[in-house]
């Protein structure tokens, strides 16, 4: 047997299918970990045995293999620049970028990306050849039976995992559960479920692939459903007055920005000196969210989705983008966020109604993620449009983890800090002082990041205005707080930074709306307040209007604010517990409902 295997064909169909099976390794060739390998291996072989099983011939199923040829040059490219591969954000922004768009990303580089798709299919052609020639690889007798049987027990375990249940990891109390007979059954040991799941399999090569693209119909399904859903709904709005000034309107949505860490709002560390110089900058001083989640946060911004209903999935209406359209501005959603995935899916929705998407960054929220000045030359392309009327969206990572990525060294101001450190253990306590010292560094780049906007806008000499409004905080272990980041339900996560930025043809043209502006600096307000203001920014109309809502408005007025904290919890009916300030309702939390 083993003679026959080493002849030319079988040989290279074997090779071909070893180095396609390696792919998950290859991070390995860049200096990159991988995490359980031995699982990879295991269900790489037990998936292979199988196919081969089911089809007997390498030719019948080789066809099977072209998309993971043709996507092969992709994976290493990502795993390489990114430390990750293929991903449904990544084929969200292949599906949506056209032909026009993916020349003039690639420029002179599109030839060497024809040569290797051309080497990657005559690869695969010859290789099919070779499977074709030789009958030495069938899979017969025992052999293909224990492959059959390989099938048969994963179907059945996998089944038996969704009838009666899989550990938790650590254990649990109620790890087991009785059947309707009364027999008592154990619930599947985690490691045995392992292989079976979508996660593990979508690990391998090039089988993953399959799992991979999947979840993009999915995702792709449920935005489709969501956009179907609100196809046919319009504000009615309308631009009351100067419809025929040229001018711009820039909204940048930032990620886990703490309000307090901004010398703007009184920290002691210098970490906005340039917005800390602009004369027309208000910062407001009592603004929340509700939830301290981009894909919940950010719905409640962008249109009128109440807070209450943020952990319901979708919304009825569309966003300030629609509205926008409505009165005549040309729309972009520029990001340097996801476009796919199950933190993002949800802002996806609102920003696919823009007239120009971009999704900029590769890298997702990995370590190797664009900086957030990746957006700068974008905005520039855009406010140079011939439209006379534009609304510009800009999503920023912001101050998202790994902070020390989130900026280039010469902003790296506080020492010790974590710049450099490309896997830091921020669980680890001793490295508080550094975590700290790189979130405000981050925070100083979000304040040139700003700056610079600014200075577009205001080199434009056009009525222009620019909001800012962070989707959610940080807890970064204070005091004697042992937790970080966000999830929790504390104050740090709930109080976000918020400011809004206008040009003094903006205040000439709407003295009433800065009149307005300066006297609510210190309102209580949540991130309900950002469209209804928005809108009323550009002085846009529509029936049903709200103008209580809108911090430009004389009409302004409180409402109740709802945090996420043990429920629907009031935040100012609240008390602020310990060093983390947990968020805790004197009175009785609403109940939640989620779909």
């Amino acid at each position: 047997m083993m003679p026959a295997l080493l002849r030319r064909n079988n040989l290279f169909v074997l090779v071909t299918y070893l180095a396609l099976s390696l792919v998950p390794f290859a991070s390995l060739l860049f200096g990159q970990g991988i995490e359980h390998p031995l699982r990879i291996i295991l269900t790489e072989a037990a998936l292979w045995l199988v196919i081969w099983s089911i089809f007997k011939r390498p030719a019948w199923f080789h066809w099977l293999l072209i998309p993971a040829f043709l996507a092969l040059p992709t994976e290493l490219y990502l795993r390489k620049f990114y430390g990750q591969g293929i991903s449904t954000h990544h084929l969200g922004i292949i599906a949506e970028t056209s032909p026009g768009e993916a020349m003039e990303f690639l420029g002179d580089k599109i030839w060497w990306l024809a040569l290797i798709l051309v080497v990657v299919v005559l690869w695969w052609a010859l290789s099919w050849f070779a499977a074709s020639r030789t009958r030495d690889l069938d899979l017969e007798g025992p052999s293909r039976w224990f492959g059959w049987l390989v099938l048969a027990v994963g179907l059945c375990v996998w089944l038996y995992g969704q009838e009666i249940g899989i550990q938790a990891p650590a254990g649990s109390a109620k790890d087991n559960v009785a059947g309707s007979s009364g027999i008592h059954f154990g619930k599947l040991p985690t490691w045995a479920a392992a292989p079976l799941g979508a996660e593990p399999v979508s690990r391998t090569w090039p089988f993953g692939l399959a799992v991979r693209g999947y979840d993009f119909w999915k995702e792709r399904e449920y935005l489709d459903d969501l956009e179907h859903k609100n196809s046919q709904f319009r504000f009615g709005a309308h631009q009351a007055s100067h419809q025929n000034t040229p001018q711009i309107v820039v909204m940048v949505i930032g990620e886990s920005s703490r309000y307090d860490r901004w010398s703007l709002n009184g920290y002691q560390r210098d970490t906005n000196p340039l917005l800390g110089k602009e004369s027309n900058l208000v910062s407001f001083s009592d603004v929340i969210t509700s939830v301290s989640a981009t894909r919940l946060s950010v719905p409640v911004m962008v249109s009128r989705k109440p807070a209450t209903e943020s952990l319901k999935a979708g919304f009825a209406e569309k966003s300030f983008i629609t509205g926008y359209k409505e009165a005549g501005f040309k729309t972009y959603w520029i990001s340097n966020q996801m476009s796919y995935g199950k933190f993002d899916t949800p802002v996806s929705v609102f920003a696919n109604e823009a007239d120009v998407v971009q999704f900029l960054n590769l890298g997702g929220f990995t370590d190797t993620s664009n900086l957030d000045a990746v957006l700068l030359p974008q905005l520039q392309r855009a406010m140079a449009d011939p439209a006379p009327k534009k609304l510009i969206v800009l999503h920023t990572l912001g101050n998202h983890w790994n902070y020390s990525h989130r900026y280039p060294k010469e902003f790296d101001k506080w020492q010790p800090s974590l710049f450099g450190i490309e896997h830091p253990a921020y669980t680890n306590l001793a490295n508080k002082p550094a975590l700290n010292n790189s979130y405000d560094s981050s925070i100083r780049y979000v304040d040139w990041f700003l700056a610079q906007v600014i200075d577009q806008l205001r080199d434009s000499k056009q009525l222009s205005a620019m909001m800012y409004f962070s989707d959610h905080g940080q807890t970064l272990y204070d005091g004697s707080c042992k937790i970080a980041f966000h999830g929790h339900n504390t104050q740090f996560e709930f109080h976000i930074p918020a400011l809004m930025w206008y040009s003094d043809l903006y205040q000439k043209t709407y003295p009433d709306k800065v009149e307005q502006l300066l006297r609510h600096k210190r309102a209580r307000m949540t991130t309900e307040n950002v469209f209804h203001s928005l809108l009323d920014l550009a002085d846009i109309r529509y029936p049903d209007e709200h103008l209580e809502m809108s911090f430009l408005s004389s009409k302004l007025r409180p409402h109740k604010r709802y945090v996420d904290s043990y429920g629907w919890t009031d935040y100012d009916n609240s008390t602020f517990k310990g060093d983390c300030r947990e968020v805790i309702d004197n009175g009785k939390p609403m109940r939640q409902q989620r779909d």
